[in-house]
C-alpha cells in the first residue's frame, strides 16, 4: 500500500485515468438522464402549461367578447325600454283622449235623454191638464143639467133659483173644482 501510495504521489489530486474516465462517464450518464428526463417529463409539463396558457387566453378573449356583447345587449335593451316607454305614453295619451271623447259623448247623450224626458213630462202634463179640463167641463155640464131639472121642476122664481143653485154647489162640494 505504501508503494501504491508512492506511485500516486506525484499527482496533485490523485487523479488517475480511471477516475477521470468514471467522472466523464458519470457526467455523460447524468447528461443523458437529464435529456431523457426533460424529454419524458419536462416536455409533457411544458405542453400542459402551454395548453393551460392558451386555454386561459382563449377564456379571457371569450370573456372580453361576452362583456362587449353584454354591453351591446344592455344598450339595445335600454333603447328598447325607452321606445316602449314612449309607446306606453302614447297609448296612455290616446286612451285619455278616447276617454274624454267618450265622456263628452256620454254627457251629450245624457243631456239629450234628459231633454227628451222633460219634453215627455211636459206633454204628459198638458195631456193631464186637458183631461182634467174635460172632466171639469163634464162636471159643469152635469151640474147645469141637474140645475135645469130642478129649476124647471120647481116653477122658478128668483129666490128659489138662487137657493137651488147654492144647494147644487154644496152637493158638488169643493172636490169638484180642485185640479187633482
Amino acid at each position: 500500500m505504501l508503494l501504491e501510495a508512492l506511485k500516486y504521489d506525484n499527482r496533485i489530486f490523485g487523479l488517475d485515468p480511471q477516475l477521470v474516465f468514471q467522472v466523464a462517464f458519470q457526467m455523460l450518464a447524468i447528461f443523458i438522464l437529464f435529456l431523457a428526463a426533460s424529454y419524458l417529463l419536462l416536455d409533457p409539463v411544458r405542453k400542459i402549461l402551454n395548453d393551460r396558457k392558451e386555454r386561459v387566453m382563449k377564456e379571457q378573449k371569450e370573456a372580453k367578447e361576452s362583456r362587449e356583447q353584454a354591453i351591446r345587449f344592455k344598450d339595445e335593451y335600454d333603447t328598447k325600454l325607452k321606445r316602449i316607454d314612449k309607446e306606453a305614453e302614447q297609448i296612455l295619451s290616446d286612451a285619455r283622449k278616447k276617454a274624454m271623447q267618450r265622456e263628452n259623448e256620454i254627457i251629450a247623450d245624457a243631456r239629450a235623454e234628459a231633454a227628451r224626458i222633460m219634453e215627455n213630462a211636459k206633454r204628459e202634463a198638458e195631456l193631464e191638464k186637458k183631461r182634467v179640463k174635460d172632466e171639469v167641463k163634464q162636471e159643469i155640464i152635469s151640474v147645469a143639467a141637474l140645475m135645469s131639472e130642478k129649476i124647471i121642476a120647481a116653477s122658478v122664481n128668483e129666490q128659489t133659483q138662487n137657493a137651488l143653485f147654492e144647494q147644487t154647489l154644496k152637493e158638488m162640494g169643493d172636490k169638484t173644482w180642485l185640479n187633482e
